[in-house]
């Protein structure tokens, strides 16, 4: 694999998205070296920050694959960075990643905590108000990831991947877990036995507490 593009947004303005008014999804690619700290690449806007960013939500991760798809599917070519994603990945597809699984690029280390789910803010980006449900449909979400290892990356870069060793769960099945309203025990045990991202967890923690009081 290769980091294809790096890419970081400005807050901008954005219409008929969430309340907050602004959006750092219109991501363009970087030339240049880019720093990556525990929050994600120096410089990067994260506007709508109890939906995004934080640090098991610092990196936004697309794969050239799922661009692929998206292409034919459009009909139109997509410039990276089109999805609000910081890194392009050759050979990345999405589905078939883990929660846990690493990326190594030089020094620095990220690891796979969540998909992607779409909202209102991607629908504006695309232009299409039923592109969230298009997106769901597709399956293929991107990842989130957490800095492990912090230090600096650009396009151009070997990526290597390193396959969590634990008991984890796919990026697909958390995926479609978030538009299903009831989760029995044993799946929110071992959502929650994984490596998952804290607000991911912090809601599973709440529906396991419910579900084990009832």
């Amino acid at each position: 694999m290769q980091v294809v593009s790096v890419n970081i947004g400005k807050a901008q303005p954005i219409q008929n998205a969430k309340a907050v008014g602004k959006t750092g999804i219109y991501k363009r690619p970087v030339d240049i070296p880019a720093r990556v700290t525990t929050l994600g690449l120096v410089d990067d806007a994260i506007c709508d920050t109890p939906n995004h960013g934080g640090v098991d939500q610092a990196v936004y991760v697309y794969g050239v694959p799922d661009y692929q798809w998206w292409t034919q599917e459009l009909g139109y070519d997509l410039e990276p960075g089109t999805f609000g994603e910081n890194l392009t990945i050759t050979e990345l597809e999405s589905a078939q990643m883990r929660v846990g699984d690493r990326l190594h690029i030089g020094e620095v280390i990220f690891e796979i905590t969540a998909p992607r789910i779409p909202c209102v803010t991607l629908a504006r980006r695309m232009n299409d108000p039923a592109f969230a449900k298009r997106f769901r449909a597709a399956e293929r979400p991107g990842v989130y990831c957490r800095v492990i290892t912090a230090g600096s990356i650009q396009a151009g870069q070997a990526v290597t991947y390193e396959p969590y060793r634990g008991d984890t769960v796919t990026v697909m099945e958390l995926f479609r877990a978030a538009f299903e309203a009831h989760h029995d025990e044993a799946t929110l045990r071992r959502h929650l036995a994984a490596p998952i991202a804290i607000r991911d967890r912090t809601a599973k923690e709440e529906k396991l507490r419910k579900l084990v009081a009832t």
